[in-house]
């Protein structure tokens, strides 16, 4: 038995998975730029530890943008 292929469901996995991947590495890069200093020693904290965060938040969000290329369906009334 075949089952048939739902293009739009299979496009928008994809999008889900990416984003979701995206989103973990910059959750990941937060948390070594918050985790780091705290179990070292907070005057540890530089430069190095603001970017490691800014660029979490920077992957955070383009995980929302890449979410924006989910896809509906069109259903068509018929006249």
């Amino acid at each position: 038995m075949q089952t048939a292929r739902d293009p739009l469901g299979k496009h928008n996995e994809r999008v889900k998975l990416f984003a979701g991947f995206i989103n973990a590495v910059g959750l990941g890069l937060l948390g070594f730029a918050v985790l780091r200093p705290l179990s070292e020693n907070i005057s540890n904290a530089s430069l190095a530890t603001l970017w490691w965060g800014i660029t979490g938040l920077a992957m955070h969000a383009v995980s929302h943008y890449i979410l924006g290329y989910l896809r509906k369906e069109v259903k068509h009334d018929p006249v």
